[in-house]
């Protein structure tokens, strides 16, 4: 690992975020930049943490459990991965933001789990706008139903919507998937009588379309952490 090359990558990416922020019309600090650690080990995620990062993702929990012990305890984990039941308890103890809930008995387990532990995380629900069936997310019809139920929830704080648009889409199917996923948020708010802030979605292959369409959170990994 090249430390300064790394440090530039990050620093290239987030003014590049910036840049497109501000193209559409977005105020500072309206995006929030997640580095995605999946990848790496913990001296990338150190240097990162030294320029003032503070947020990463990581979709496995063995990973997070293993970089949260060696890191320091401000930083704020995000959970970005499929969640399978069995691992919710140390999803909870380790992750401050799940990002990829998108069933009725997930959400309750780790409600009924966050009470437990006396935690209290900050949950989004996966949507799978371009329905695809390998990938998780719940169905657009089934969102609303999903959504009062997640607003009834005391033990965890509903935050916002979450996608992922294909590997292979054109930038106008990328827009059309992220400009639906806004507009699900707006109808969940009315729905629910709710604020919810997060919009997670767009990686290193879209952001830039997630940031024209509302993203508030963009995941990116390869962009950062790719060797050149």
């Amino acid at each position: 690992m090249n430390a300064e090359k790394l440090a530039a990558r990050y620093r290239r990416i987030l003014a590049s975020v910036k840049r497109r922020a501000a193209d559409a019309g977005r105020a500072e600090g309206d995006v929030l930049l997640l580095p995605v650690s999946k990848t790496v080990d913990v001296d990338a995620v150190r240097v990162l943490y030294d320029l003032g990062v503070r947020d990463f993702g990581e979709n496995r929990e063995p990973e997070l459990a293993r970089k949260r012990s060696a890191l320091p305890d401000d930083i704020r984990w995000h959970f970005i991965g499929r969640l399978q039941s069995n691992k919710i308890r140390k999803v909870v103890r380790l992750a401050a933001v799940i990002h990829s809930v998108d069933s009725e008995d997930l959400l309750l387990r780790i409600d009924r789990i966050a009470g437990e532990e006396g935690r209290t995380p900050e949950v989004l629900l996966e949507v799978s706008v371009a329905g695809e069936e390998q990938k998780g997310g719940v169905a657009p019809a089934e969102l609303p139903a999903l959504a009062e139920r997640a607003a009834r929830c005391s033990n965890l704080r509903f935050a916002g919507l979450m996608t992922m648009a294909p590997l292979d889409a054109e930038e106008e199917r990328q827009r059309g998937i992220f400009a639906e996923l806004a507009a699900l948020r707006d109808a969940a708010e009315a729905r629910t009588g709710m604020k919810l802030p997060v919009l997670s979605m767009g990686m290193t292959r879209d952001y830039p379309a997630a940031i024209a369409c509302g993203a508030t959170l963009v995941r990116i990994g390869t962009a950062i952490f790719a060797e050149d």
